[in-house]
């Protein structure tokens, strides 16, 4: 097994041991968190009906890879807030709280979502 395996195995079971314990809500629905080594996504999803509500990624932002997850970060609060999202809960999806994701969370509570 080579060493991206087993790094995609460990964020795997980080990922599955994360989302064990937030369920989205159509009240309360899960911000959910996709890194790669050059974009960064976000998804709003209602885990109760499967329906992924609003949708960001940085495909034509410019700037540093922490502005450009800063910018995502408002941007899914714009989306959602638009659509009568106030609260949220927060799936890191298996990444670390820390650098793009965790400005990512900073720019989604800028724009006024609440965790």
């Amino acid at each position: 097994m080579s060493i991206a395996q087993k790094k995609r195995m460990s964020r795997g079971r980080r990922a599955h041991r994360t989302r064990s314990r937030f369920h989205g809500t159509a009240e309360r629905p899960r911000l959910s968190v996709f890194r790669s080594n050059l974009h960064i996504s976000a998804q709003v999803i209602d885990d109760v009906s499967g329906v992924t509500v609003a949708q960001a990624d940085d495909r034509d932002l410019t700037g540093t890879k922490r502005e450009i997850a800063l910018a995502v970060g408002k941007r899914i609060a714009e989306v959602a807030k638009a659509k009568g999202i106030e609260s949220i809960v927060f799936d890191r999806g298996g990444y670390l709280y820390h650098g793009r994701v965790k400005a990512l969370a900073d720019g989604a509570r800028e724009g006024g979502l609440k965790f």
